[in-house]
């Protein structure tokens, strides 16, 4: 029986399964009703297997087939730009992946049920969607086309893949190229395009800002603070009054300084070193942002709704107003200060030996610059060491321990990602005039050794007091994505150990040790990163696995993040002795929901810092077509190849613009191939590109080889 054959005798025997007289038979009686003979009957058993492994028939118990029952699942429906979608299905790894046919009337982000259809045979889950059960985007951000009697917004989000229709009506009036919110008043259907009304008009185009105010609303960041919260900042004093100062360590005549970024204004941790013999005496000092912002009060809600400050490329969105953020709460130079104060003892080995943490009262000595420092301890700077000689001595010694914990880091297996991050330069409109990566130095590695060091303190401390917290949390990646790592790897003659179990940080740590420096750097590190699970905020202390932590949590910046905050709360309620049986179950009760709303808003300021720096990117390049560059193939696909800048650009080689022959991606060897002539292009190639097109509203940068170019 040919494959023709077998098709036309399954859509036979499903016809009669469907009929509504049919009722479930054994084998026999199918081949009875069906007239098959004796010698026929391996036939029928065939069919009947095929339509079995494709899931269209079920037998029961007692050997009687019938129609298979429909299978269907809940979930969230994401489109794709090109048409088709994918279903999320909580607890389900893999999504559903629904072809454009089957995608019905449900939007971008509806919650949707779903049938499965059985019998596919490609490499993921097919279904149909059958029923919408609930919207969830209620309004969409876009740019407005005005016609003569009604209009449209094209929205900025390319995984929506109607246009709304506005009515004349509802335009609020709006003109052509106005970036425009427009709430959904109709999701239309297939014959019918979705329909809105505007709500907000944010602004031209062609405005200053309006391209980064257009992400700030289309992620739903909250940037304008209530004027119930503003008006509760206002009445915050701007000096500490001797009453706050009750009780507290005094820490005063304590030498120490500040090291931020020349233009922070948020200034929330201090560091003080002393060395007595062979101990440090190691001071990381915290706002006491607690002090003003009062549980359940106006602040602290909208503090917990914002759940982080978001830093885009021409500005900063602050968790809390900014008389409190760069004013009371900022440990600005010469003012006494509330801190939260982690005081370390450490030994000659970097071992910390013992810890206080105490409710404290600081005054910063010195305001200090990452340049500025790197300037004294790098560069040697005359003029630098001359001008900040008093602490001089202070910063060789943390340069010294730095140094050392950085290197009980990397002995214990912590986890080292090398990417360079963009600092983008914007002129007074706002439109980006340089590009260029940001280097960490010496300064940069001292502040983050030393709070990284007050991080695992703290939660190694109230991790043993058996205490209500929250965590920092890194899991270890799952066993199946560590598999298929070590499996790509061993194309370019690495290897894993422990794949098979629980693999240790340190076997990732030695792979991008073996890597650095080699063309397939760029790609493996990126792939390692991407086998690692998210680190996100939990009341569970299951360690950090990047870190190779036990114990970590976010002590360091309760300005900017609110996790910091709440366990501020907690460690300073333990302090004073009032975390008695009733706040310990009140903090077991919130503190979930704050562990998860926490991530849940870290992660969509990471998705808007990313979105405005590709945007800005994507900005700079177009005053660039045309011109040339020396960049490196970071990673290959079989539509082309991605080149990375030395100023952190990346842009795309599409493989229809390699018309010097024609290429195919060899997956086993990770290269673009030439049929023709033969010519090959590898990862970290160095390679000379010219800028063929970049688009800001879609955030891509077309290259071309500059010598099939020429």
């Amino acid at each position: 029986m040919d494959s023709k054959q077998l098709e036309k005798r399954k859509k036979v025997l499903l016809d009669l399964m469907n009929d509504k007289i049919y009722v479930p038979m054994k084998i026999k009686e199918l081949a009875i009703i069906l007239q098959v003979s004796k010698e026929e009957r391996p036939d029928l058993e065939l069919v009947l297997n095929e339509l079995l492994a494709e899931g269209k028939i079920e037998i029961s118990k007692r050997g009687k087939y019938k129609i298979a029952k429909e299978k269907t699942v809940t979930g969230t429906f994401v489109t794709h730009p090109k048409g088709f979608g994918f279903i999320e299905v909580e607890g389900r790894d893999d999504d559903i992946y629904v072809s454009e046919e089957n995608i019905g009337n449900a939007f971008y982000g509806d919650v949707v049920q779903a049938t499965l259809i059985s019998g596919t045979t490609g490499k993921r889950q097919e279904g149909r969607i059958t029923q919408v059960i609930s919207h969830t985007v209620k309004e969409v951000v876009g740019i407005y086309e005005q016609s003569k009697h009604f209009g449209f917004v094209i929205p900025d989000n390319q995984k929506i893949l109607q246009d709304i229709f506005i009515p004349q009506e509802c335009a609020k009036g709006a003109v052509n190229g106005h970036k425009v919110i427009a709430e959904i008043t109709s999701y239309g259907s297939s014959k019918k395009k979705p329909e809105g009304r505007i709500t907000k008009i944010i602004g031209h185009i062609s405005d200053p800002g309006t391209d980064v105010l257009s992400i700030v609303y289309a992620k739903d960041l909250p940037f304008e603070f209530p004027e119930k919260v503003l008006n509760q900042a206002e009445r915050v004093k701007d000096e500490v009054s001797e009453a706050d100062m009750q009780g507290r360590l005094d820490l005063r005549k304590v030498p120490m300084v500040t090291i931020d970024g020349e233009d922070a204004k948020d200034l929330d941790d201090a560091v003080s070193l002393e060395k007595d013999g062979n101990i440090w005496h190691l001071g990381v000092h915290i706002a006491d942002v607690t002090n003003y912002v009062q549980e359940n009060s106006a602040l602290d809600w909208e503090a917990k709704k914002r759940g982080t400050s978001v830093y885009l490329v021409d500005r900063v969105i602050p968790m809390l107003p900014r008389r409190l953020s760069n004013g009371i709460c900022s440990l600005n130079a010469g003012c006494d200060r509330l801190a939260l104060s982690c005081l370390m003892d450490i030994d000659e080995k970097g071992k910390v030996i013992g810890s206080q943490i105490a409710e404290t009262v600081i005054c910063v000595d010195q305001r200090m610059t990452y340049t500025s420092v790197k300037k004294i301890l790098e560069d040697q700077d005359a003029e630098e060491i001359e001008k900040y000689q008093e602490f001089v001595p202070m910063f060789e010694k943390m340069r010294e321990l730095s140094e050392l914990l950085r290197k009980n880091r990397h002995a214990r297996g912590s986890i080292d990602f090398d990417f360079p991050e963009a600092k983008i330069i914007l002129d007074k409109k706002g439109k980006p005039v340089d590009i260029r990566p940001y280097e960490a130095n010496t300064a940069t590695k001292i502040i983050e050794d030393f709070m990284l060091l007050a991080n695992e303190t703290v939660a190694s401390e109230y991790f043993w007091q058996e205490i209500p917290f929250l965590y920092r949390v890194h899991d270890t990646p799952d066993p199946e994505k560590i598999q298929a790592l070590a499996e790509f790897i061993r194309n370019f003659g690495y290897g894993l150990k422990g794949v098979q179990d629980e693999v240790h940080p340190k076997e990732l740590q030695k792979l991008l040790s073996r890597v650095a420096d080699s063309p397939e750097e760029a790609l493996i590190s990126r792939l390692t990163l991407r086998s690692m699970k998210q680190a996100r905020y939990s009341t569970e202390c299951s360690g950090h696995f990047g870190l190779a932590a036990k114990y970590y949590t976010h002590f360091t910046s309760p300005i900017r993040r609110y996790p910091d905050l709440q366990i501020h709360r907690i460690i300073k309620e333990n302090l004073r002795g009032r975390l008695n049986a009733e706040r310990i179950a009140h903090y077991q009760e919130i503190l979930p929901e704050v562990a998860e709303h926490s991530s849940k808003t870290e992660r969509r300021a990471d998705e808007a810092e990313r979105d405005t720096d590709k945007m800005k990117k994507a900005e700079y390049m177009q005053q660039h077509i045309g011109e040339e560059y020396e960049g490196v193939i970071s990673s290959i696909t079989p539509w082309g190849m991605y080149v990375e800048l030395p100023n952190t650009i990346e842009g795309l080689i599409h493989v229809a613009n390699l018309y010097d022959d024609r290429y195919y991606y060899n997956e086993n060897t990770h290269e673009m191939v030439g049929s023709d002539l033969g010519k090959v292009y590898k990862l970290g190639q160095s390679i000379r590109v010219r800028v063929l097109d970049a688009d800001k509203e879609n955030t891509t940068i077309d290259f071309v080889p500059a010598a099939i170019w020429g």
